[in-house]
């Protein structure tokens, strides 16, 4: 069986890949990283004109309908580019809102067009990028609440992901909001989103140790070398096709099982990207700091390894 994605979608991939490409990322994500969000919610509008975040959202409230093949190949250009802002947290808020309310009517036509942002997080935990967030939720032990505002913003691995706590309280939206299918597609966008950062890193890292020279020749002629480069495109490779997978079943087994295989490759990407580019690949003014601090972040996001594992082992699903 051959599992490729078709013509639309390698254009969707493309137009996405070209957009970004010229938005220069790396400014967007120090501002951001900074406080300053007026490149992030421009960015954050160009990239919903495209249809992101409608894919999560029903027509009927202003959507594309649920197409989760199409927004994993989404992700994986937001992880490609390193994309800041809660893009996860509001494909999440659009698959726990989904289901026909009032509440739907009201919040999802702003996710769906891009006009607001969302973040999620079970009551007393962090949640991401609260205070750049429209909408804040919270899952609280009698539902899903509209959470009235958020705490002050807290240190994190990577600062362009600001955590920041929920208040407590707020309108109840739902008393049994579908807390799994949410789960799946929260995994499934983290796992795109991590393929996208490792394939970035990867790329990277090549192209620099083609050029950097040692002993008279590129660093990347050395064996030890090119035998660490191979194995971060084995595991991405290798990681490619459960993500996709994953997309088409949404079974709790395959997205965590693609969320490992996808973060950790991410991961490996990232440690041997540190180790080709040596000093200068911790300085925080070189851009490669960008993805390598996103790739550790990535890896134990909704869910970490020992829990994604554990799910696939058990075949089973479990609640948050």
């Amino acid at each position: 069986m051959r599992f490729l994605l078709d013509a639309e979608q390698r254009a969707f991939a493309a137009s996405l890949d070209a957009l970004l490409t010229a938005s220069d990322t790396p400014s967007v994500i120090r501002g951001w990283s900074r406080g300053e969000r007026a490149s992030g919610r421009a960015l954050w509008r160009r990239v919903a004109e495209t249809g992101v975040f409608a894919l999560a959202v029903l027509e009927e409230y202003g959507g594309l309908g649920a197409r989760p093949v199409e927004l994993a190949v989404a992700f994986v250009e937001l992880g490609r580019h390193a994309v800041p802002g809660p893009v996860v947290e509001t494909v999440v808020a659009a698959a726990l809102l989904g289901e026909p309310s009032p509440s739907a009517k009201r919040l999802l036509p702003s996710l769906a067009s891009g006009e607001a942002m969302a973040t999620v997080a079970h009551e007393g935990s962090y949640a991401l990028d609260g205070e750049a967030a429209d909408i804040r939720l919270s899952l609280a032990p009698d539902g899903l609440r509209l959470a009235p505002g958020h705490g002050p913003v807290r240190p994190s691995l990577d600062p362009a992901r600001r955590l920041t706590p929920l208040a407590p309280g707020g309108e109840l939206l739902a008393a049994e909001p579908p807390v799994e299918h949410a789960l799946a597609y929260a995994r499934l966008a983290t796992a795109a989103q991590a393929l996208g950062v490792g394939l970035a890193l990867l790329d990277r890292t090549v192209a620099y140790v083609k050029q950097r020279t040692q002993f008279g020749v590129p660093i990347g002629s050395f064996q030890a070398v090119k035998h660490r480069l191979a194995d971060v495109k084995v595991a991405l490779e290798f990681a490619r096709p459960l993500v996709f997978g994953a997309a088409l079943t949404l079974a709790p087994a395959d997205v965590a099982a693609a969320k490992v295989a996808a973060c950790e490759a991410a991961y490996r990407a990232a440690r041997t990207a540190l180790q080709s580019h040596g000093a200068i690949g911790y300085t925080a003014e070189y851009d490669l700091s960008l993805w390598l601090t996103k790739a550790r972040a990535l890896r134990t996001a909704w869910g970490t390894p020992h829990e994604c594992r554990a799910l696939v082992v058990s075949g089973g699903g479990r609640r948050w």
